[in-house]
């Protein structure tokens, strides 16, 4: 069976794995990056960044079998969905880690930049979960198809 006739089918597990794989790749270079920024980050600051963007990834993916909101009655549709999701994980790692981002942001863009906030961590999610849920979408599907032991071999 060919990786293209497998792509065909929407899959929870496809959605899944991709979700991981990018956000294991956005918390890779995050891991990289943060010691040439900010030499004196704590170990456990650049695992956070691996560590949560794969989880990130994964919970995107996991999100994309809701595809309709039943208390509001309004679609979700995945370019809505995926970065109102990363947004609000990055909003709640910006408020565990509020300092050592703030460090972070001081270090890349100075005490004055415009950038200098670590909220901007919040508008990143957004980005990154957009192109999360994207590729989710597009390789591994959405909705309820994504459930369905049909779509098995």
């Amino acid at each position: 069976m060919s990786l293209e006739n497998d792509l065909q089918h929407p899959s929870m597990i496809t959605r899944i794995a991709i979700g991981k794989a990018i956000g294991f790749a956005v918390g890779l270079l995050g891991f990289v990056i943060v010691p040439s920024i900010l030499p004196d980050a704590q170990p456990m600051f650049r695992w956070a960044m691996l560590l949560w963007y794969t989880t990130f990834g994964a919970i995107i993916g996991v999100y994309g079998v809701f595809t309709y909101h039943p208390v509001l009655k309004l679609p979700m549709p995945w370019w809505f969905r995926a970065p109102i999701i990363g947004a609000w994980l990055n909003f709640v790692l910006t408020l565990f880690i509020f300092d050592d981002l703030k460090a972070f942001m001081t270090a890349m863009f100075g005490t004055s930049g415009a950038l200098s906030s670590p909220f901007w961590f919040v508008f990143e999610g957004a980005v990154i979960g957009l192109m999360i849920g994207y590729m989710c979408t597009r390789y591994g599907g959405e909705g309820r198809a994504t459930l369905e032991q049909d779509n098995m071999p």
